[in-house]
């Protein structure tokens, strides 16, 4: 998994630096194409997953998760854009995302992607033998809603290795000492989505892109996590 994983953050290092005015979500899956054809034995995960036509879920401004890629749809400066990719590399999955400013972005912008980023990382910090799902949940909760942002309850982090989810769902609220106790050999992804503002959300059309209720925007930070005896190993950092 951890080959498969640096895999998956080159290309997204390769995504983001092609982020800019003008590109369409389209330009930007086929960066992430035609990077991971570079790599023998490797593949885009979410490529045909039940029926997904792109590699990547590009979801733009008030989209969560799941935008399918589209030469009609160009970024704009001040736009904010979701690359959430996966990898297969020798029968294992990784998952990750980041949100990226398209040029310049407006302050609450800025703090939202700021906040989300940061409640990945109290999220990864949880996630340690002993623990318990829970834990990573309240971890990421108490950093969003300090911010008087929201975290999206509709959607949940899960487990990740011989298949895309797995078991256990990781939401991105909770209690501490709440749900499975987390063991060495767990690999999880944690993947905290953050919206500006209420938490609900709703399916457009296209039956794949899910979006913020109220229109406000929304951010989505995501790693694939293994827990380790000495505490949790980033795979696609």
């Amino acid at each position: 998994m951890a080959a498969g994983g640096k895999i998956l953050a080159a290309t997204l290092r390769l995504m983001e630096q092609a982020v800019r005015p003008g590109v369409t979500t389209w330009d930007l899956d086929k960066v992430a194409e035609d990077h991971i054809r570079s790599h023998a034995g490797a593949r885009a995960a979410f490529k045909g997953l039940y029926g997904f036509p792109g590699s990547v879920c590009i979801s733009v401004n008030e989209e969560i998760v799941h935008g399918i890629p589209s030469r009609s749809r160009v970024l704009n400066d001040g736009d904010i854009v979701t690359l959430d990719f996966g990898v297969v590399f020798e029968g294992m999955y990784t998952d990750a995302a980041v949100t990226v400013p398209v040029g310049e972005v407006d302050e609450e912008t800025a703090r939202l992607l700021d906040t989300t980023r940061r409640s990945l990382d109290a999220g990864i910090v949880a996630a340690i033998p002993g623990n318990h799902i829970g834990d990573i949940g309240a971890a990421v909760q108490g950093v969003v809603e300090a911010e008087g942002f929201s975290v999206v309850r509709d959607l949940v982090g899960h487990g990740v290795g011989v298949g895309p989810h797995e078991d256990p769902q990781v939401p991105n609220y909770g209690k501490p000492r709440r749900g499975m106790k987390l063991t060495p050999g767990l690999t999880i992804a944690i993947e905290p989505m953050v919206n500006a503002g209420e938490p609900g959300t709703r399916t457009l059309s296209d039956k794949w892109t899910i979006v913020t209720a109220d229109g406000r925007r929304s951010a989505h930070f995501e790693h694939t996590i293994a827990i380790l005896a000495d505490g949790p190993r980033v795979l696609t950092a």
